[in-house]
């Protein structure tokens, strides 16, 4: 069984067919799917999606950097309190993204602080949200290390040396669409990452993998991740499956 450790199945862009995205995925050999949050707005839908698969979908609860503006303090006690309400499988997605906007990097900083606090409590790991802010990320990291953190840098874009400074404080790496990307960069090192820290995503419905670069990615697309990683590992498809799918039970529990 393949694990999809990161997805919007939720969201709008699947409204016509949501259905279908997950039985192709199912016929492809997905059987678990993990939804990380985005903000309050899109609660109900993924409470919607778990309610109609709740054998397959497991929820995440948190607030994506990218939604920390002016209203954060308001959005992040709609967090605390779902996480208080019932049960998530991670805190995510949380992190900081440079990308878009600076403007609220103080804030997002602090969001991420808060958020790895309430982990910690609950016990659960972190999926993490860096882009252009891997610096940024790491500081605030390194801040709250301890063997109680954990959990999965998501959509991982970083060198050899983010690889290695994230597995030194106890995280996996996001893997996927990106290493089918010529201009990926993380194809020419990922086999000097041992495969026991390696879990595989889509990120549906963004970066598609080749040949799909540019459209709608969907869970039924991680066969092809997992066909370049036994490309780039020189290990069957099989291999790549058993240990991934074997490292996400262990961060998820």
């Amino acid at each position: 069984m393949l694990i999809d450790t990161h997805n919007h199945i939720y969201s709008e862009k699947f409204d016509e067919d949501r259905d279908k995205v997950i039985q192709r995925a199912l016929d492809s050999g997905v059987g678990e799917f993990y939804l990380p949050a985005i903000d309050s707005t899109y609660t109900e839908r993924m409470l919607d999606v778990e309610q109609k698969y709740p054998e397959i979908m497991h929820l995440m609860m948190g607030l994506h950097p990218t939604s920390v503006t002016e209203n954060y303090l308001e959005e992040l006690e709609k967090v605390k309190t779902w996480l208080d309400r019932r049960s998530f499988a991670a805190v995510g997605e949380i992190g900081i993204d440079l990308y878009w906007d600076k403007t609220f990097l103080n804030q997002q900083q602090e969001a991420f602080s808060i958020q790895i606090d309430w982990a910690k409590e609950k016990k659960l790991p972190i999926v993490i949200h860096t882009r252009n802010s891997f610096l940024e990320t790491f500081e605030v990291l390194e801040n709250k290390n301890s063997a109680d953190l954990f959990g999965i840098f998501h959509c991982f874009t970083g060198t050899i040396e983010d690889a290695k400074r994230a597995i030194d404080l106890g995280f996996a790496l996001g893997i996927g669409g990106v290493v089918t990307f010529k201009n990926g960069k993380i194809d020419k090192f990922l086999d000097e990452i041992d495969l026991e820290h390696i879990v595989l995503e889509t990120d549906a419905p963004y970066l598609a993998p080749v040949p799909y670069r540019g459209k709608r990615n969907e869970p039924a697309y991680i066969p092809l991740v997992v066909e370049k990683l036994s490309s780039i590992y020189q290990v069957s498809p099989k291999e790549i499956e058993e240990i991934t799918t074997q490292n996400a039970k262990r961060i998820f529990k």
